[in-house]
């Protein structure tokens, strides 16, 4: 039987979004409309907005305070010229961790099996900083809530974003919680982070896996190198939930990575990880968005992660 599945979505990602680039806004609208259409078993949620309490689980009070006062000044940058500051962006991603926070709470206490918040997975964030359309890091939020609400101590997160969740690395490279990332990694290539040899410190020795892979990765290559590595890793981990960004700008096409991968490519990532949620930890699987910049591909990708988790699965 399929696992009962929460689409989480806030009307706010339906307003300016967090990139510069106004064609890429349309994306969630697009999704929650294509997911409408498909008629996909799942049940809407529209959660509340993240306060200010919930962003310090993972962000210190002066930046959280800065991009609010950024947000009611209404001009410049969060960061260094990636990250727009204009009216309303502290609310706005205020709900997209709102959003992740109310997922992982609607899996961790068993009301779903799965969850997934199209207006999360901002993994560029980091405890102090912005970066890379990322304002607050939404991931981070619901591990701290998984941990302190909920006793999770074994989580896995995996990252299938074209670039490297460099913020959420960084956040958490010293806990033995598993990190694994498949990115494009080269001279120049942002954000310049992810190579085989961070591998973590400290009591996170070991957890972190990135899997580098070149420009111009296809789908064969990068199937095999998932293949390959991370499902092994999962299981020997065997994690209490499965967390996954589903960053898309690594399909063929999108202007920011320049590899080629196939939404069946997706679809099949997808599957092997519902299998593995289920095989290990009773099916609690968490799904973020993130990156992708064709909106209508965007839409039709994470929809199609989206239905393959929806799925019954073989016995």
């Amino acid at each position: 039987m399929p696992g009962r599945t929460a689409f989480v979505y806030h009307p706010a990602f339906e307003d300016r979004g967090l990139s510069p680039f106004p064609s890429v806004w349309r994306r969630y609208r697009l999704t929650r409309d294509l997911v409408r259409e498909r008629n996909l078993p799942v049940v809407e949620i529209a959660p509340e907005p993240a306060g200010r309490e919930t962003l310090l689980r993972a962000h210190t009070a002066r930046y959280v305070d800065f991009v609010r006062a950024a947000s009611r000044a209404g001009f410049g940058f969060l960061d260094e010229g990636d990250t727009p500051a204009y009216p309303g962006v502290y609310e706005r991603a205020c709900a997209s961790v709102g959003a992740s926070v109310c997922g992982a709470r609607l899996v961790a206490g068993g009301e779903f099996d799965h969850a997934f918040n199209p207006g999360g997975g901002l993994h560029h964030a980091k405890a102090d900083s912005a970066g890379g359309f990322c304002v607050f890091n939404d991931i981070v939020v619901a591990v701290r809530i998984l941990q302190r609400e909920f006793r999770l101590s074994r989580i896995a997160i995996l990252d299938i974003d074209g670039h490297h969740c460099d913020g959420t690395q960084e956040m958490l490279y010293r806990e033995p919680l598993l990190k694994i990332s498949l990115h494009r990694f080269g001279p120049g290539f942002f954000p310049g982070t992810g190579s085989a040899e961070e591998t973590g410190e400290g009591d996170g020795e070991g957890y972190c896996l990135n899997i580098p892979l070149p420009e111009d990765t296809d789908s064969a290559a990068y199937r095999a190198a998932f293949h390959g590595r991370v499902p092994g890793a999962i299981r020997g981990y065997r994690p209490e939930i499965i967390l996954m960004q589903c960053g898309v700008d690594g399909e063929k096409g999108d202007p920011l990575v320049g590899m080629s991968l196939s939404e069946n490519t997706y679809r099949e990532v997808a599957a092997a990880v519902h299998g593995l949620a289920h095989e290990l930890c009773g099916g609690r699987l968490l799904l973020f968005g993130g990156g992708g910049y064709r909106p209508e591909r965007v839409a039709a990708c994470w929809t199609a992660i989206l239905e393959t988790v929806c799925e019954p699965r073989t016995p």
